[in-house]
């Protein structure tokens, strides 16, 4: 098996597809970018000092905060970083790694929906 960038995709869409048909229809106006690494000035924006720490990001506005009278927005977009998501399912060792991809991507999106860091913990224990 081949786990490059094409087969992040592929999961990440596969992932996508299995959301109920609201989210669904809400996740369509959002770019997936997969990539191999965060950008340096995305590491900087966030304070992050080690790239193996950033496995996802949403840039965007939450549809919650959303208004008609929002000036052309730019595009929201959703980030997947193929190696530390690599790094952390070797670290970890007992998860399927499309499990952690939809893990990842379904916290991105839930950020586009409207859900905080604390929100999306709450209903999901991941850590524990």
């Amino acid at each position: 098996m081949q786990i490059d960038l094409d087969y992040f995709e592929r999961t990440a869409r596969a992932t996508l597809a299995t959301l109920p048909a609201p989210f669904q229809a809400a996740a369509q106006a959002v770019r997936l970018h997969v990539a191999d690494w965060p950008e340096p000035d995305m590491l900087r924006d966030l304070g992050i000092q080690d790239p193996l720490d950033l496995t996802g990001l949403y840039e965007g506005v939450p549809i919650t905060e959303k208004s008609v009278e929002d000036i052309a927005p730019m595009p929201d977009v959703v980030w997947i970083f193929r190696e530390p998501i690599l790094d952390e399912w070797r670290s970890r060792g007992d998860v399927a790694l499309d499990d952690l991809i939809a893990h990842v991507v379904v916290h991105e999106f839930a950020h586009h929906f409207g859900w905080s860091d604390d929100e999306i913990a709450a209903i999901d224990p991941w850590w524990e």
